[in-house]
């Protein structure tokens, strides 16, 4: 009974210092942007004070239109995040509180540390991420995390998910260098992130979950019922409806609606193949297949998706649709057994294959075969080996008591 209290009390002792670590980073984070804020706050009040008595230069004022359009789409985003990808991993039965709180700290600690980052290396520290497209960009990134958490979901302490938010930012902007600024890829398609948003959190959270199967054998499994499926399902809606705004949120001005209209035709080709192929395969309609493959038309869209038509954007969904639901009937054990782990929201089924799939598309409009593979196999090799690196640090802080419920980090009231 004494052995049992003192490792009762050497895990709290633990788990303290690590809030306090944590709190520590956030005060860091926090810090460093205090000399570039004032900074750039003092020069928008000048450049305000300037443009009062140029009222006539147009180029200006078109600018600050489309940076407030560009901000209407952001919050379109934050809704995808928050409230989208929040309910949607509800859908586990006994884990609603751990799957939105763990929701809102990955955002919060994945949009400020990937702008902080961003910062470093500029002329003038921080005053070129403080604008709306690095904040959309730091938007992306936390997409793209929480599709990673999505494999481990249920599986994790809340503070391994804060970890592995941490580890994560850092080699999500490498592979984005890597894949879209460093030039050994000039020429990549993939403006709504098929692959580096996409695909890239999705080979992540796989490479995090791998060589876990046996840790968990003899666990509790992942349930779910009618009334954390319904909540799944508006998570569903609500990142099909605002999709359009993730996919044209960084879009040449001129072909923002165009996108949108592709966007909505993919995901309108998704749905129906969605339905098609879940009755056939299973005999009636299966609602985990309706809650996500119904979006793999919105991931594999994103590498085309201003510069194809709504024709071919349907069609693209259509393949996306199936290829999602044969992975959450078909191919989602045969994955499982290959990694030896589990992907709890079959990320892999909506994100990996259709993000490729969107990657893969990019060849018949670019004709640059070379370029395109070798961008979606990077990012992939990246993604995975930093996911697992990352799996085998976040395991240094232990095993959840009890996977898939929040009984054992969450004040419970009957």
């Amino acid at each position: 009974m004494s052995q049992l209290v003192t490792k009762q009390e050497t895990s709290t002792t633990s788990s303290k210092g690590l809030l306090i670590f944590f709190l520590i980073a956030t005060i860091g984070i926090a810090l460093a942007f205090v000399p570039a804020v004032n900074e750039n706050v003092a020069t928008g009040i000048a450049t305000v004070d300037a443009a009062s008595t140029h009222t006539s230069e147009m180029a200006s004022e078109y600018g600050t239109i489309f940076e407030t359009l560009k901000y209407n789409r952001s919050i379109h985003i934050l809704a995808m995040l928050l409230v989208g990808f929040g309910f949607l991993m509800v859908f586990v039965r006994k884990h609603g509180f751990s799957s939105i709180t763990a929701t809102f700290l990955v955002v919060s600690i994945a949009i400020p540390m990937y702008m902080m980052i961003k910062s470093f290396g500029g002329e003038h520290f921080a005053m070129s991420t403080i604008d709306i497209d690095t904040f959309l960009f730091a938007e992306f990134a936390a997409a793209s995390l929480l599709i990673a958490i999505g494999a481990p979901l249920g599986r994790l302490k809340m503070d391994q998910y804060l970890l592995m938010g941490m580890l994560f930012v850092p080699t999500y902007i490498f592979n984005e260098w890597l894949i879209l600024e460093s030039g050994f890829f000039n020429g990549f398609l993939d403006t709504g992130g098929s692959v580096v948003i996409h695909a890239f959190g999705a080979y992540f959270g796989l490479g995090v979950v791998a060589h876990t199967l046996t840790k968990f054998k003899d666990e509790p499994e992942c349930e779910n019922n009618a009334v954390s499926n319904q909540f799944s399902l508006l998570g569903s809606v609500t990142l099909w409806l605002f999709w359009p705004s993730f996919t044209s949120a960084i879009a040449a001005p001129e072909r923002v609606v165009l996108t949108a209209i592709n966007t909505v035709f993919a995901l309108c080709g998704a749905t129906l193949a969605t339905y098609i192929f879940t009755k056939i395969i299973r005999g009636k309609i299966e609602i985990e297949d309706i809650a996500n493959a119904a979006l793999a038309g919105g991931v594999a869209i994103g590498s085309t998706c201003d510069i194809t038509s709504p024709g071919y954007a349907m069609l693209i969904g259509i393949a996306a649709g199936a290829l999602s639901t044969i992975g959450y009937s078909i191919i989602a054990p045969k994955l499982e057994q290959l990694i030896k782990g589990t992907d709890t929201c079959g990320i892999n089924n909506l994100h990996g294959m259709p993000g490729i799939l969107g990657g893969l598309t990019a060849i018949f409009i670019s004709g640059n075969l070379g370029i395109q593979l070798g961008g979606i196999i990077v990012t992939m090799l990246v993604a995975f080996v930093g996911g697992k690196i990352t799996g085998i640090i976040i395991s240094l802080l232990g095993q959840k008591k009890v996977p898939y419920s929040d009984e054992d980090e969450f004040i419970i009231e009957h």
